[in-house]
């Protein structure tokens, strides 16, 4: 088996190993707003739950050379957000937000999504998804080394859930029909795929 050092690898050599061996991971496309009232729009693949009691989710947004994302920017300023389950029918859209644009430009008109408002906050969300949390900011946490910032550690606490009656039955999501898609290592996606069960020990 090989070994490596993850301080004697370059970044780019810890994200090839990290994205290429954690997967699949689920994709959040956020939607946040900016100071003068812009929709900004993106995809995160460093995203998952934090607890069900409360609800809340954590969404790792890093840093390019140290320089805040908007989505970070935007939810410590605003202290609201939206997040959105990837899904088949939505993810080519979704991947056209994965543009750097300015920070006054929305990459939701750019990609064609249409805006919902939200009921407990701002922020507003989109109809293409068939899942949305309306979050407000619980935690933000700045982590790096060397005295440099590598991601702003968000943690959203769930105000408001969002289910597509579709995929609701009896209280549980039917993960066939969400369809969701997870992110792999590069240009790749993976749909849900075969399931299968084992019982848990009591």
């Amino acid at each position: 088996m090989l070994s490596f050092d993850p301080k004697t690898n370059t970044e780019r050599e810890n994200y090839k190993l990290l994205i290429g061996t954690i997967i699949p991971r689920p994709i959040a496309f956020v939607t946040s707003t900016t100071e003068d009232g812009t929709i900004n729009g993106a995809p995160f693949s460093y995203f998952n739950i934090v607890s069900s009691n409360p609800p809340m989710i954590s969404l790792g947004l890093q840093r390019k050379e140290g320089k805040m994302k908007d989505t970070a920017r935007n939810i410590l300023n605003q202290k609201e957000f939206v997040v959105h389950i990837v899904d088949e029918t939505n993810v080519e859209a979704i991947n056209i937000t994965a543009a750097s644009l300015p920070a006054n430009q929305s990459e939701v008109e750019k990609a064609n999504l249409s805006l919902i408002p939200s009921e407990s906050i701002s922020v507003p969300g989109i109809t293409e998804a068939k899942v949305r949390f309306e979050c407000t900011l619980e935690h933000v946490v700045e982590l790096g080394e060397d005295g440099t910032i590598g991601v702003d550690l968000v943690i959203g606490k769930i105000s408001r859930f969002h289910i597509d009656e579709e995929i609701y039955e009896s209280g549980r999501i039917n993960s066939d029909k969400l369809a969701a898609v997870s992110r792999l290592a590069g240009s790749n996606y993976a749909k849900i795929g075969e399931k299968f069960s084992i019982e848990r020990p009591k």
